[in-house]
């Protein structure tokens, strides 16, 4: 048997939990910076708390 069917399930199965938790981190950055954004009291700190969540939520098509 080949060992190349093995090894390629291996690094798919690492790539698939790599790109969940990446996914999670960003989701929980959004999140934090959104309820930042809400949730401070000082109007500089929530248009700062703004200003990041606008970049972070970008889209790459339309400029």
């Amino acid at each position: 048997m080949s060992v190349l069917p093995h090894v390629l399930e291996s690094v798919l199965q690492e790539a698939a939990v790599l790109s969940a938790a990446t996914g999670l981190a960003y989701t929980g950055a959004v999140v934090t910076v959104a309820g930042f954004s809400v949730l401070f009291r000082d109007p500089q700190r929530r248009r700062d708390a703004r200003t990041t969540l606008m970049i972070l939520m970008r889209r790459r098509g339309k400029r």
